[in-house]
């Protein structure tokens, strides 16, 4: 095995731009794929993170360029992929992944949707596709610049045949944690995304449907009762699907949302607020399917759901649930 690896982060955004800054300061050999603005002003000024709990901020060289540019005249096969482009982006970048990799390349998606790794997997037969989760609140503030909300900064990844004995694996574990992020190899991978899932998917469906902030979740009210309910339906949902959860992750979840800035919200709200493509399918309305599916009750994500199709998409959730958005 290389003693260095070499990393290759698709998106700069809220979770691909902090983990590019923050390898690259500890000196890890990143390239990080962008565009239009934001590419131009991390080029020309680094990447600045201003970190919202404590009012600091760091502007940190980045080596960036287009995934055109990278295609056509890079020619390094990266050792580890780190996917970190929302879900509705993720078929556009199949065909240069597969450019770009071979079979010793690791793939690790670290989107907000559940399954995504099961999906990489029957795209791309030749490289190794982990499965993988993040845990950080961040945004892109204006081009090169990015706000980060709370401290909490972990990414858990793994491959779904459970077999962490893996030299290369855990440097890739050993590397985040060189860091500053926690790197956590998983030996059960699809437990840890679900994990995941019944933190992200309730706080962007329950804040959306609720037009709420972190604020209104750390306190008691109907925004903090109506995450509950949901993670709880996740839970749930994770025991029919075979992954009982040990812990309540209720209160784990609350504790994890004690650590943002009052007035954060979720990706998916500022791009609804914003008109742009979201993730709102993945997050909201694959629940439901999945409960259905399984036979699990979700009777607040219907509400939610129900509200949020004629909303937005001026349609009954039926129609939304016919076929993927």
């Amino acid at each position: 095995m290389k003693n260095e690896l070499y990393y290759l982060i698709i998106g700069a955004g809220g979770t691909g731009g902090i983990t590019g800054a923050v390898m690259s300061h500890a000196g890890k050999d990143v390239t990080l794929i962008a565009r239009n603005r934001h590419l131009e002003e991390i080029r020309q000024h680094g990447l600045t993170v201003r970190h919202l709990w404590d009012h600091t901020e760091q502007t940190i060289p980045v080596r960036a360029c287009s995934m055109e540019e990278y295609a056509s005249y890079d020619g390094r096969i990266p050792d580890v992929v780190l996917v970190c482009v929302k879900g509705y982006s993720l078929n556009s970048i199949i065909p240069f992944l597969r450019q770009i990799t071979d079979s010793h390349t690791i793939v690790i998606p670290v989107l907000n949707l559940y399954g995504t790794g099961e999906k990489l997997q029957k795209l791309l037969p030749e490289p190794r596709v982990m499965d993988g989760c993040i845990y950080v609140s961040s945004a892109i503030l204006s081009p090169g610049i990015l706000v980060q909300h709370g401290p909490i900064y972990r990414i858990v990844f793994g491959p779904r045949d459970h077999q962490t004995e893996d030299s290369l694996l855990q440097k890739i574990a050993s590397d985040f944690c060189d860091s500053g992020i926690s790197g956590e190899l998983s030996a059960s991978i699809q437990k840890d995304a679900l994990i995941k899932f019944s933190y992200v998917s309730p706080i962007g469906a329950a804040g959306l449907y609720l037009e709420a902030t972190a604020g209104d979740f750390q306190k008691e009210g109907p925004a903090r009762e109506l995450f509950k309910t949901m993670t709880g339906e996740i839970s749930a949902l994770a025991g029919a699907m075979g992954y009982p959860f040990e812990k309540d992750y209720v209160f784990v979840n609350l504790d994890i949302l004690s650590y943002l800035s009052p007035d954060a919200t979720t990706s998916m709200q500022r791009d609804i607020m914003e008109k742009k493509d979201s993730e709102i399918d993945g997050l909201v309305f694959e629940v439901i399917r999945l409960g259905r599916k399984y036979n699990v009750p979700t009777p607040a994500y219907e509400t939610v759901a129900e509200h949020l199709s004629l909303k937005i998409f001026n349609c009954p959730l039926s129609d939304m649930l016919s076929e993927e958005s």
